[in-house]
C-alpha cells in the first residue's frame, strides 16, 4: 500500500485513497537542507586535523588501541583496530571522555565477530603496521590515515583525502541571560595539547556556527536537537577500482554514479509516495555497505551506523581537466580509483573493511558479519497474489478457485489493511471476514497459504486492547516531553510500539499466539509494511528525530534500524507460534543491514510503467549483493494500470526475481492473470510454469546462500570479474552461476541485445530451443511476446521439475529432470538440495545435498554431506544432455537398490540433445548412469 505525502490531503486520503502523478520532492530534504550533511560536505580535503599519538599505542594479539587527537579542537579519541576472521578488519573510533554516551549500533550484526591474531606488529614514529598473512594495515601518525593491503596491493585507504569529521559532544553556548536556566551546565575549556604537538590555538570545528547545529526546522517541523552537533564521517578510497556498488535502497543503476555535481546518495528510511526512477533519494530501507570492483579485485566497507547517512561517490572519471592533461602529456595510464565519503548524523565511527579479493569472497565477508537468510519454505518461492484489497472472504475464495479454473499455480493469497476491524491489527472485520478460519482452511486444503498485513501504527482507540495495553504499560515511543508520541497513519491518530524495549518485544511476540490472534493458524504468515516508520504528519513522512526510545536513545540515533526491530519481533513471534518447528515467512518494506535474517523485502510502491519494470533488476541486484537476496517488485506496478504487453513482460522478468508477487493499489483495475485476454492469460501461465519448473534450483541456491553467503541472483561481474563491459550491465542477471536472463524492458521490442559473458570460452544455450551461443559480447536476440531471452551456461547441470501443479505442496514428491549443458570438454556439474520444504529439521541433518556430475561418459549423483539423510519420494524422470558425446546407443543405470538397469536413449539431431527417459532411481540414492556407444 502507499502512504499519503501531504498532511493537507490526509483527511481526503482516509475517505478516498488516491493516486498522484509523481513524488513530491519538497517533502524530503536535500543535503543543503540538512545541517550535518552541509557541515560534513564542507570539510576541505587534504587538511585533516587528526593525528595519532603513538606513545599511547597498546597492542594485543587481536586489537590495536591508540589515541587519536584533533589539533583543531583539542579533543582526544580512542581508536581500536581489530583483526577479524575472513580477511576483515574493524576500525572503531569514539571520544575518549564524551560528555555522555554516544549510540553504538546494535542488532545489525549476526553475532559477535570472531577475532584473529596478528602475525606481526611494528611501531615507528611515523606509522603502526599490523600484518596477518597476505593482509596488512598501516596506521599513519600525522596526518592520520589507514591503508589496508591485500596480497601486497593497496586495496582501501581511510581518510586518505582527509575528510574525517567527528563532532565531539559539547554543551550548548548560552547567552548571559540564559545561563541561569542552564542547570549549572558549563562548557569545559579544551584540554591542553599533548607535549609533542605545537598547536595551542584550538580554532574549533565550526559546527556551532551552522544555524542548524542546535535546533533545526524543515517545513513546519522543528527538531529540538538537545545534544547539538554530533556528526561523524570518513572518506574511503579504493585504488584500482572502476565502479562502486551497494548502499541500497535507491531506484537507480546498480553501478553507483558520481555525486560530484549532485546530492549524495541518502540512507534514511522513508515512505516515498510514487518514487521516481534514476534517483538517489532515500527510500524505504538502508544498508550502508559499499563495494568497489575492478578487474583485479573486489573489496568493501560496511559503515555500522543506524543514523541518517549520506554518501558521496567519486571515481577516476571525475578527474579535473588539468590532471587529465598532465596524464595525457606524460603518457601515464589513467589510474582507476573509486572514492566514497560516508556522513552520518550521530553515533560513532565503526567501520568494517572487507578485503575480498574476489566478489564472492567479499559478499561472504559481509554476511559473516550480518548473517544470511534462513532457508525459506518452498511455498515462499512460488507465486503470490495480492491486492489492496480483496473485498471479503468470498472474494478470496473466488480468486483462488479461478486460478485453478485457468490452470495457474498459486501459493499465497494476501490481505491488505482492509481485512482488520477499523485498521486495528490482530482483529478481523466481522462483516467482511465473518469466519477467517474457514477461509484459511479452504486455502490450505489445496496446499496454499494466507498472508495478512500487520503495520506498526497502533490505533489510539480506548476500545482496542492493544492500545490500552501499550498505554497502561508504557510500551509506546515517547516524545521529547516523555509522553506517548502521537502521529497519524491509516487508522488516524496512532502511536508506535518501542521495539527496542525487551518488555515490548516479548509482549508483541505473544500477540501472534494462536489463542490470541483468533482466526489464524500456522499457515497464516505476516506482511510488515509502513515500518520506516511512516507517519503522515511527521517530518519527511516519518517520525521526529527527537523522539525517545528505550534507555533514552533518540530516534535520530536508531531511525534506520526501526523497521529491522519490527520484523525481528515478527519473525520470533512466528517461530515461537509453531513451537520452533516451521520456518517463518515475513515480508518487510523497511530494512537495515542484517534484516535478511528475518524477512523478504520488496521495492515498495512502484508504478505500472516500463522504467519501473526496468529498475526492478538493479534494485534487487543491489539488495542481493548487500546480503539480502529475497527481493522482489510488485508485478505489474502498484500504481496505475499496465496494458497487456507491460503486464506480460513484467511476469517474464519477475520469474527471475526471488520474491514473486503481484500487488496493486486499491484504485487500480483488477489485474489477475485472466483479466486481459486469453493470449495474455496463456503467456502468464507459461511464465508461472517456467518459474515453478526451476524451483529446485531456486531452493538449492537459497540453501547455499544460507551456508556461504553467496547471492542467489547476481550481477554478471560477480562471475566474470575481469570483463569490463559487465561492470555496468544491470538489465541482465544470473541465477546462481548457471542461468542468464535478459528480459524485455521496452514496448514493441522485436529483439534485445544480450551480453554473453565468458570471453568466448563459455557457450550459452537457449533454455527452450537448446540453441548454443558461443560468441562473446553483445548479440541481438529476436523476441516475441511469448518469449524473453533465458540461457543456461555450458558446464552446468540444472535440476528442474516439469510437472506443474496448483502449488508446491502438490509438487513435493514429483520427479526431477536434469538439464545437462556439456562444455567444450564434454563436462558439466551442479548441485541439488532436498528436504521437507517447511520445517527446521534440515538443521538437524534431515536433508540431502547432492553433487551432480557429468564427466563426458558418465552422470553421477553423490552425497556432498555424508552425515545428512532424508527420505524423499521423488525420483529421476529424465535427463537432457546438450552437446553430448557422439554415437551413444544406450545407457546403463547403477545404484544400490536397483543394481544395473539398461536405459533407452534418444537423440535429437536438430538441437543436438541426448535424452535419457525414466531412469526411475530415487533421488535419495547415490547412482551413476554410463553412456554406452
Amino acid at each position: 500500500m502507499a502512504s499519503c505525502v501531504r498532511l493537507t490531503v490526509f483527511l481526503v486520503l482516509l475517505c478516498s485513497p488516491f493516486i498522484v502523478d509523481a513524488v513530491s520532492r519538497d517533502n524530503f530534504k536535500r543535503c543543503d537542507q540538512s545541517s550535518f550533511c552541509r557541515r560534513s560536505r564542507k570539510v576541505e580535503p587534504g587538511k585533516t586535523p587528526y593525528q595519532i599519538l603513538p606513545d599511547t599505542f597498546v597492542p594485543n594479539e587481536s586489537v590495536a588501541t591508540v589515541d587519536l587527537f584533533n589539533k583543531d579542537t583539542g579533543v582526544t579519541y580512542v581508536l581500536q583496530l581489530t583483526l577479524l576472521k575472513e580477511s576483515t578488519f574493524r576500525l572503531h573510533i569514539n571520544e575518549k571522555t564524551p560528555l555522555h554516551p554516544r549510540y553504538e549500533t546494535e542488532y545489525a550484526l549476526h553475532d559477535q565477530p570472531q577475532t584473529d591474531k596478528f602475525d606481526t606488529v611494528e611501531k615507528t614514529a611515523e606509522s603502526i603496521t599490523l600484518v596477518k598473512g597476505q593482509n596488512k594495515v598501516v596506521l599513519y601518525v600525522n596526518p592520520f590515515k589507514v591503508d589496508l593491503y591485500s596480497q601486497g596491493v593497496l586495496t582501501i585507504s581511510a581518510n586518505a583525502r582527509g575528510l574525517m569529521r567527528f563532532e565531539h559532544l559539547r554543551t550548548k553556548p548560552e547567552r548571559p541571560e540564559q545561563e541561569e536556566n542552564a542547570e549549572g551546565a558549563e562548557a569545559a575549556p579544551p584540554p591542553p595539547p599533548p607535549a609533542d604537538i605545537n598547536n595551542s590555538t584550538y580554532p574549533g570545528d565550526g559546527a556551532d556556527s551552522d544555524p542548524g547545529a542546535w535546533e533545526e526546522n524543515f517545513k513546519e517541523h522543528h527538531d529540538s536537537k538537545p545534544f547539538g552537533p554530533e556528526a561523524v564521517g570518513m572518506d574511503f578510497s579504493f585504488p584500482g577500482s572502476d565502479h562502486a556498488y551497494g548502499v541500497p535502497e535507491h531506484a537507480d543503476s546498480l553501478a553507483l554514479k558520481s555525486t560530484k555535481s549532485t546530492d549524495p546518495y541518502r540512507l534514511y528510511n522513508l515512505d516515498v509516495f510514487e518514487y521516481e526512477t534514476n534517483e538517489r533519494m532515500a527510500l524505504y530501507g538502508a544498508i550502508p555497505v559499499l563495494y568497489a570492483h575492478g578487474r583485479e579485485r573486489t573489496s568493501g566497507v560496511f559503515w555500522h551506523n543506524t543514523a541518517e547517512t549520506w554518501i558521496d561517490i567519486l571515481s577516476s572519471a571525475d578527474n579535473n581537466i588539468v590532471e587529465s592533461i598532465v596524464n595525457l602529456v606524460s603518457g601515464s595510464p589513467k589510474k582507476s580509483q573509486v572514492d566514497a565519503h560516508f556522513m552520518s548524523e550521530s553515533g560513532v565511527i565503526d567501520v568494517f573493511f572487507m578485503l575480498g579479493p574476489k566478489p564472492l569472497d567479499v559478499f561472504k565477508q559481509y554476511t559473516v558479519l550480518t548473517g544470511t537468510a534462513p532457508l525459506p519454505q518452498m511455498f515462499a518461492l512460488g507465486y503470490h497474489q495480492s491486492r489492496w484489497n480483496y473485498n471479503d472472504q468470498d472474494d478470496v475464495a473466488t480468486i483462488a478457485e479461478t486460478f485453478d479454473m485457468h490452470d495457474l499455480p498459486l501459493e499465497v493469497m494476501w490481505l491488505d489493511i482492509e481485512y482488520a476491524d477499523s485498521k486495528k491489527y490482530f482483529t478481523w472485520d466481522a462483516r467482511k471476514f465473518p469466519n477467517p478460519l474457514e477461509m484459511v482452511h479452504n486455502l490450505t486444503a489445496k496446499g496454499r497459504k494466507l498472508v495478512v498485513i500487520i503495520d506498526p501504527h497502533i490505533k489510539r482507540d480506548n476500545n482496542y486492547f492493544l492500545h490500552n495495553d501499550a498505554t497502561s504499560h508504557g510500551y509506546y515511543i515517547k516524545n521529547r516531553e516523555g509522553k506517548d508520541y502521537e502521529g497519524w497513519c491509516w487508522p488516524g491518530a496512532s502511536s508506535y510500539l518501542d521495539f527496542f524495549d525487551p518488555k515490548v518485544f516479548e509482549y508483541y511476540v505473544g500477540l501472534y499466539s494462536l489463542d490470541k490472534f483468533h482466526g489464524t493458524t500456522n499457515d497464516v504468515y505476516i506482511w510488515n509494511d509502513m515500518n520506516e516508520p511512516s507517519v503522515f504528519n511527521g517530518p519527511e513522512i516519518t517520525a521526529p528525530k527527537d523522539l525517545l526510545h528505550y534507555e533514552g536513545w533518540e530516534h535520530r540515533d536508531v531511525h534506520n534500524i526501526n523497521g529491522h526491530m519490527y520484523i525481528r519481533a515478527t519473525y520470533e513471534a512466528l517461530f515461537r507460534r509453531s513451537g520452533g518447528s516451521l520456518r517463518p515467512f515475513v515480508l518487510t518494506r523497511s530494512f537495515f543491514a542484517g534484516s535478511q535474517r528475518f524477512a523478504a523485502m520488496w521495492t515498495g510502491d512502484n508504478m505500472a510503467d516500463w522504467n519501473h519494470l526496468r529498475v526492478s533488476y538493479p534494485m534487487c541486484l543491489s539488495m542481493a549483493i548487500s546480503g539480502f537476496s529475497f527481493c522482489g517488485a510488485d508485478v505489474g506496478g502498484f500504481f496505475k494500470n499496465p496494458d497487456s504487453e507491460l503486464f506480460i513482460r513484467w511476469y517474464q522478468a519477475a520469474v527471475w526475481l526471488p520474491f514473486f508477487r503481484q500487488h496493486s493499489h486499491i484504485e487500480t483495475k483488477r489485474r489477475e492473470p485472466w483479466t486481459f485476454n486469453e493470449e495474455t492469460t496463456q503467456i502468464v501461465r507459461e511464465a508461472l510454469r517456467l518459474r515453478y519448473s526451476y524451483l529446485p534450483l531456486w531452493y538449492t541456491l537459497f540453501r547455499e546462500h544460507e551456508v556461504n553467503g553467496s547471492p542467489v541472483i547476481r550481477p554478471l561481474w560477480t562471475e566474470y570479474p575481469s570483463e569490463l563491459e559487465t561492470f555496468t550491465i544491470d538489465d541482465h542477471l544470473l541465477l546462481g552461476d548457471s542461468i542468464l536472463t535478459r528480459p524485455v524492458f521496452q514496448s514493441g521490442a522485436t529483439e534485445v541485445a544480450v551480453y554473453f559473458p565468458g570471453e568466448g570460452k563459455v557457450t550459452w544455450y537457449d533454455i527452450d530451443t537448446m540453441r548454443p551461443y558461443q560468441k562473446a559480447g553483445y548479440v541481438n536476440i529476436p523476441v516475441t511476446l511469448h518469449k524473453a531471452p533465458v540461457f543456461q551456461r555450458s558446464g552446468s547441470i540444472v535440476p528442474r521439475k516439469m510437472r506443474i501443479r496448483r502449488s508446491t505442496v502438490a509438487m513435493k514428491n514429483d520427479p526431477y529432470t536434469l538439464v545437462v549443458m556439456a562444455d567444450n570438454n564434454g563436462k558439466a556439474s551442479g548441485n541439488l538440495y532436498i528436504d521437507d520444504e517447511a520445517s527446521f529439521e534440515y538443521r538437524h541433518g534431515k536433508y540431502l545435498y547432492l553433487k551432480l556430475n557429468f564427466d563426458g561418459s558418465k552422470i553421477t549423483s553423490s552425497l556432498i554431506d555424508k552425515l545428512a539423510s532424508y527420505e524423499t519420494q521423488s525420483w529421476l524422470e529424465r535427463i537432457d544432455i546438450a552437446n553430448p558425446p557422439q554415437g551413444v546407443k544406450s545407457a546403463q543405470l547403477e545404484s544400490n537398490s536397483m543394481g544395473k538397469v539398461a536405459l533407452e536413449t534418444t537423440y535429437n539431431p536438430h538441437n543436438n540433445v541426448l535424452t535419457i527417459r525414466k531412469p526411475a532411481v530415487n533421488m535419495g540414492e547415490e547412482w551413476s548412469i554410463e553412456l554406452l556407444r
